[in-house]
């Protein structure tokens, strides 16, 4: 899932990964080209980082989101509280499957077009 997102995002953004972390390799930002501003962060994290009883690593996509969204979404499985970002206006998206892709891709463009400047 994390592939089609990437490619996704090139295909109608003109995003490309930005690895910005030497200690966290497989974790990358997203931005807009217009502005710069952050509009995803895919990581790589233990299970645990989300409240999951697990150590074993989980892909997730973490998006910028209405906050009354976000407060729906996180009653639907494959979505938590966002990893390491402002909980309010972003979440945590699992990339295994449990969401569907086209859900994932809607939340990806959601992102993009609340990083516009107003």
């Amino acid at each position: 899932m994390k592939n089609i997102v990437l490619k996704y995002a090139r295909e109608n953004f003109g995003s490309q990964p930005e690895y910005l972390w030497a200690s966290d390799p497989d974790s990358a930002i997203l931005r807009r080209g217009d502005n710069s501003k952050w509009y995803a962060v895919l990581m790589r994290i233990e299970k645990n980082k989300l409240g999951i009883n697990s150590s074993e690593k989980i892909d997730v996509l973490n998006v910028k989101c209405d906050p009354l969204l976000i407060g729906s979404l996180l009653h639907n499985e494959g979505y938590f509280p966002a990893y390491h970002m402002n909980k309010q206006h972003w979440i945590s998206i699992v990339l295994d499957g449990t969401v569907p892709e086209n859900e994932i891709l809607d939340l990806l463009n959601l992102s993009f077009t609340m990083t516009k400047r107003r």
